[in-house]
């Protein structure tokens, strides 16, 4: 019977870990795995208790019979002349040592690692490491933390400090090296070597990082660094097979670059990106990569004072909205061209709550759609997890949902459901657009394209994850209660190709948004086409 339940309940966990995959990108989710390991202690305590518990009685039992046996043994003919000794022996080794050897036999074991065969079903897997390394990286190529700030853990804002050891720093470089990221696999190789030379205590060893390490700067085209810390490998092992060979084709390249050189002859040796021992990042796939950092880190905010006077603050009823006549909204330009508004106490901290644990057991990778064959699938570039919320969850989403048709003048019909986003560690969606730029959208034909924008900010952020607008230099942060409005779309319906924004990477803190994009099917007469194309 017992069998029987643990074997379904194992089935309703598997179950569950398919939904609970991925748990890096969603901090919301990852709290989870908090209790999780406390349950673990909790557990690994009580089987240390009753280890302790059985080898207490085990010592007494020793140390009772060390001092019988010094006796008996002093006078052996003397001590089993009495008839009571003879019979306490018998006993002793026929009964009471096998009570012992049953008690050394009892398996104190089972409960935890019952718990723990449990619990490892809800575990994070192998992804959500290389998952969670990577998001490391991104941040610090974000915000421009070396690998040591990083290690130390001066981050800030952050209300607990944390720091990386040296097998940590090797793990880092061993899966940007197994993603074939050599220009991490260095900067992270090489803080384990300075962490280890400076006397740390590590598991890995010194021979192992500098096979790495010489090998990733090697594939960064630093032949001549290559080639020094080969020859230190080698110092430390001798015998290191590949190291020896590795040390023979660097020589001979550099051999063949001496001869290009006094031939003055074009080398194929790749010239070494570095400088100063830093090396060069790799260009990637985003052409503005530099602005849409920049702007994440607070710099290149194209806010000029005379800009600035063009932005007021005032209240806003909804053009005599009924509902917001008596309690306005208080609203605040964010950018005049195109208009960004930022809108105060939208939500309340208890309608926050609510909402968010709706929308957590509902929590899946978020998705973006392949350009090329319209499917929806998960991407590097959007690292978080979105549920959706319809107004028959809860009479706070109704209530949400009226009061964004409310301050908007727009109407949520046709609009999408409430999205709710938690991002996770590193947590970001790269430069997009919200509109549609593609002809096999079916939502296109029956409720036309995303007109607008609404974006509640559930959560204060205590570093990164700003709203940026790397086209005009915008940068917009998080304050919790507070929600941002744009429109997508010119008033012909063309999009607005300067709205394309980005969820800056999540520094420190836990960022929880929710959005409502509307559609332009049912606001036809509520924004009306303008005189021009652009208007």
């Amino acid at each position: 019977m017992k069998s029987w339940i643990l074997s379904l309940l194992l089935t309703c966990i598997s179950c569950t870990w398919h939904t609970q995959a991925e748990f890096f990108t969603s901090i919301g989710q990852m709290t989870d795995l908090i209790y999780a390991e406390k349950d673990l202690v909790q557990s690994l305590k009580e089987y240390i208790q009753a280890e302790e518990s059985k080898l207490s009685k085990i010592k007494s039992w020793a140390e009772k019979m060390d001092a019988l046996t010094m006796k008996s043994a002093s006078d052996p003919e003397g001590y089993l002349a009495h008839p009571v000794n003879a019979y306490k022996l018998v006993k002793r080794l026929n009964t009471d040592w096998l009570e012992l050897e049953n008690l050394v036999l009892q398996d104190s074991t089972s409960g935890f690692i019952a718990n723990l065969t449990i619990q490892r079903q809800l575990f994070p897997t192998e992804e959500d490491e290389t998952g969670a390394a990577k998001a490391l990286m991104r941040l610090q190529d974000t915000y421009r933390l070396d690998p040591e700030t990083m290690s130390q853990g001066r981050l800030p804002g952050t209300k607990y400090r944390s720091t990386l050891t040296v097998d940590d720093c090797f793990g880092m470089g061993k899966i940007a090296y197994n993603e074939g990221d050599y220009y991490h696999t260095v900067l992270w190789m090489q803080q384990a070597l300075k962490q280890h030379d400076e006397g740390e205590d590590a598991a890995v060893t010194k021979v192992e990082i500098l096979d790495y390490l010489s090998f990733a700067v090697f594939q960064l085209g630093d032949l001549h660094r290559a080639v020094e810390l080969t020859r230190r490998l080698i110092s430390l092992d001798s015998a290191h097979e590949r190291a020896g060979s590795n040390l023979r084709y660097f020589e001979k390249l550099l051999e063949k670059e001496r001869v290009a050189k006094l031939l003055n002859t074009t080398s194929t040796i790749t010239e070494s990106a570095t400088q100063g021992g830093l090396y060069e990042r790799p260009a990637d796939y985003l052409p503005e990569r530099d602005t849409y950092e920049a702007l994440c880190r607070g710099e290149g905010v194209k806010m000029t004072p005379r800009r600035q006077k063009r932005l007021f603050c005032r209240y806003h009823d909804g053009n005599r909205n009924p509902h917001l006549v008596i309690a306005p909204f208080k609203e605040e330009d964010e950018w005049d061209s195109p208009y960004i508004v930022r809108y105060y106490d939208v939500m309340s901290h208890e309608e926050i709550e609510k909402i968010k644990e709706l929308a957590k057991p509902k929590l899946a990778r978020a998705t973006v759609r392949d350009p090329k064959t319209g499917v929806l699938t998960v991407a590097n570039y959007r690292v978080s997890k979105s549920s959706w919320l319809e107004e028959h969850d809860d009479p706070v989403v109704a209530r949400v949902n009226h009061r964004m048709q409310h301050i908007t003048g727009l109407t949520v019909k046709t609009a999408e459901l409430l999205q709710v986003a938690n991002y996770g560690m590193g947590g970001q969606y790269e430069p997009h657009f919200d509109f549609s730029r593609r002809p096999f959208d079916s939502t296109l034909k029956t409720e036309g394209n995303r007109l607008a924008t609404f974006l509640n900010y559930m959560s204060d952020v205590e570093a990164g994850g700003a709203t940026v607008f790397p086209d005009f230099g915008a940068a917009i942060w998080p304050q919790k209660g507070t929600a941002v409005f744009w429109y997508n779309l010119f008033r012909s319906g063309e999009g607005d190709y300067r709205t394309r924004h980005a969820a800056c990477p999540v520094l420190v803190g836990c960022k929880w948004v929710s959005n409502k994009w509307f559609h332009e099917r049912g606001n036809e007469f509520l924004r009306p086409c303008g005189s021009t194309e652009v208007d």
